[in-house]
């Protein structure tokens, strides 16, 4: 199959979360699988700089405001996948992050900027391509920034491509004003609560839920909660209509990315059969952030977004009685002011135990995940979540809140797991700080158990992370679609 694969971000090109890390991954898992998968992205001033074997592909012409554009082909600078860049200085070759400016702030036409990558994987998926060559069987598209590709398909009699939508995070939307309908070219009769319109803007991802042929989320439990009151953001009544649609798959991770026997980033390697290593990188690690060199003491490591759904408030509530008891933090991150102020403060009270980073450090991220004991994810939603998975892969026990991807990928410890193997980490339900504090004790009393505890580390270590079962699953989602629309039996 051909499928045209729509991102705003992926790693190693470039970075905020873990859509890069998907979009990094799942393609290249695909194309192993001898499927002929391209990523399409926009030609931000890094991605240009790190793409492999680059060439100009062909100019396309006549945008929306921007007029023209030209794609960049080339090539993932470490697995090779194919890449198709969309280069305009004026809207992607900023100063910044791929969403926002340089103080934090959105860029006011995120709207184009968007708008013309979901106009370009339109036509690309059309009989109009320029690429005549190479026409999708499958636009998957990711999150809203994508959102507008099936309404530009819908609306034309040239679209010829299926579509299907991976939400990754449903709070984030992409919604804007209603004029941005008429500017970006759609057809005014679109923008109608039975398409784009939402609350009285467009919204980006509600057209992406609306026109998709098919939908995806990044894990199962995810994809029920999406459908409620609680997690829907407004958009569950929509979802549940179209419940037969969606699809929960969990995500894999890169395991040559993350792998602590070959991690370029580790002042040791180890692996499950040699975990008296990974003292020596928590000593490391403790030595690099000034924190006390006391291999006993708990080390809590946390790489997050400081942002309320993530919970660390409710760690730094209780932050006070586990530096008490003996425990330290490693902290990597950054995000709401109130937190990093938070957690600043707490640090200069505690510089010999508490340990705050503020920004994006991809070898730091590494040496936590491994030099810490236990991985501190506390989030009042997580659609899937990445690093509860690398603390797994690390030997480091995740500490998380049940709920989407961390409800599917850690298994509490108790006496029960611990007697039949499935305990990897240790899990709690309500969304305060009493029971993320209770959940942490109980970790640690565990961590104090040093027969039991690399159990739990190697029960974590022995899951299989890998991206091949989700992929399979993304293909069969594929197939299922194409065999509908053409009335085929299995498509090779």
């Amino acid at each position: 199959m051909r499928i045209l694969f729509v991102t705003s971000e992926a790693f190693p090109l470039i970075k905020t979360g873990g859509l890069a890390d998907v979009s990094g991954s799942l393609p290249a898992a695909l194309r192993t699988m001898g499927e002929d998968v391209r990523l399409l992205i926009p030609g931000y001033r890094p991605v240009l700089d790190k793409l492999s074997n680059s060439r100009i592909l062909i100019e396309m012409q006549w945008l929306p405001i921007v007029g023209n554009v030209t794609l960049i082909a080339g090539e993932m600078p470490d697995t090779g996948v194919p890449v198709i860049a969309i280069a305009c200085t004026m809207l992607y070759e900023r100063d910044g992050s791929p969403y926002l400016d340089a103080k934090g702030r959105e860029w006011v036409d995120n709207p184009l900027r968007f708008g013309i990558l979901s106009r370009v994987a339109a036509i690309l998926g059309s009989q109009d391509s320029p690429l005549t060559d190479w026409i999708p069987d499958i636009v998957h598209f990711n999150d809203w920034q994508g959102g507008l590709t099936p309404a530009f398909m819908r609306h034309s009699q040239a679209a010829c491509a299926k579509t299907v939508l991976s939400i990754h995070n449903l709070a984030f939307q992409g919604n804007c004003a209603e004029e941005w309908v008429e500017k970006l070219g759609l057809p005014p009769a679109a923008y109608h609560v039975e398409g784009l319109e939402y609350f009285g803007q467009l919204s980006f991802l509600k057209a992406g839920v609306f026109y998709a042929d098919s939908i995806t989320t990044v894990s199962p439990t995810y994809a029920q909660e999406i459908q409620t009151e609680e997690f829907g953001f407004g958009m569950q009544g929509l979802l549940s209509s179209r419940s037969t649609d969606i699809h929960g798959i969990l995500n894999g991770i890169d395991t040559r990315e993350w792998n602590p026997a070959i991690d370029p980033h580790l002042a040791y390697p180890y692996d499950a059969e040699h975990l008296e290593q990974k003292s020596l990188v928590k000593q490391a690690l403790q030595h690099r952030l000034g924190l006390s060199q006391d291999a006993d003491a708990p080390l809590l490591g946390v790489v997050s977004r400081l942002a309320n759904q993530k919970g660390l408030d409710l760690l730094l509530e209780c932050a006070d009685s586990l530096l008490a008891q003996g425990c330290q933090i490693a902290l990597l991150g950054g995000g709401e002011p109130l937190l990093e102020h938070g957690f600043w403060r707490l640090s200069l009270n505690h510089p010999q135990q508490v340990s705050v980073n503020v920004g994006y450090n991809e070898p730091l991220s590494h040496q936590i995940m491994a030099g810490a004991d236990m991985f501190i994810m506390p989030s009042r939603f997580e659609p899937c979540g990445l690093n509860q998975m690398y603390g797994l892969r690390y030997g480091t026990p995740p500490v998380v809140r049940r709920t989407g991807g961390l409800a599917d990928s850690v298994c509490d410890t108790n006496a029960a797991n611990l007697k039949d193997g499935s305990a990897t980490g240790f899990t709690f339900g309500l969304a305060d700080s009493p029971s993320l504090l209770e959940c942490i004790q109980r970790a640690v009393e565990y961590y104090h158990n040093k027969p039991v505890w690399k159990l739990i580390q190697q029960n974590g270590m022995a899951r299989d992370l890998g991206w091949d079962q989700s992929a399979r699953e993304y293909r069969d989602i594929y197939r299922s679609l194409l065999e509908e629309d053409k009335g085929l039996g299995t498509r090779n």
